[in-house]
């Protein structure tokens, strides 16, 4: 039975496999004989090396501690107040960011957040009670 010759492939033919060896073993030929070296020649010329003085380079030797400087607690409170009630945290704000000029503590940004938005929320508090007073003495000048 003949196949066609479209230009189509049809797969490899079987494999005939061999009947497997009597003895198995590692295979020749995995790494250099025993007790060889690179070749004559080969590999630095006698006296070069690491220069004088230098061993193996150092181990993880001492932890290294690193300080970092306290965070102004004022600052915090000003942060944490500027939602809670944004006056406090205005004026918390204020004094933190006096307080860490004259001592260099960390938190000038959340001493600055607490201005803001203290600022922002204490503004929006005194439109919002202006509002009301003018309408509750509308309400009441009607009757």
């Amino acid at each position: 039975m003949s196949e066609p010759q479209d230009g189509f492939y049809r797969g490899d033919p079987p494999v005939q496999r061999a009947a497997p060896p009597a003895s198995y073993g590692p295979p020749p030929g995995y790494g250099p004989p025993p007790g060889s070296g690179p070749p004559p020649g080969y590999g630095p010329p006698p006296g070069y090396g690491p220069p004088p003085g230098y061993g193996p380079p150092p181990g993880y030797g001492q932890p290294v501690f690193v300080v970092r400087r306290p965070t102004n607690s004022t600052a915090i409170l000003a942060l944490v107040f500027a939602f809670v009630f944004a006056p406090v945290g205005l004026v918390l704000g204020i004094v933190a960011r006096r307080q860490i000029r004259q001592t260099g503590e960390e938190g000038d940004g959340m001493a600055l957040a607490g201005i803001i938005i203290g600022g922002i929320a204490a503004a929006f508090y005194a439109v919002f009670i202006v509002i009301w007073v003018v309408a509750l003495v509308s309400v009441t000048s009607s009757f």
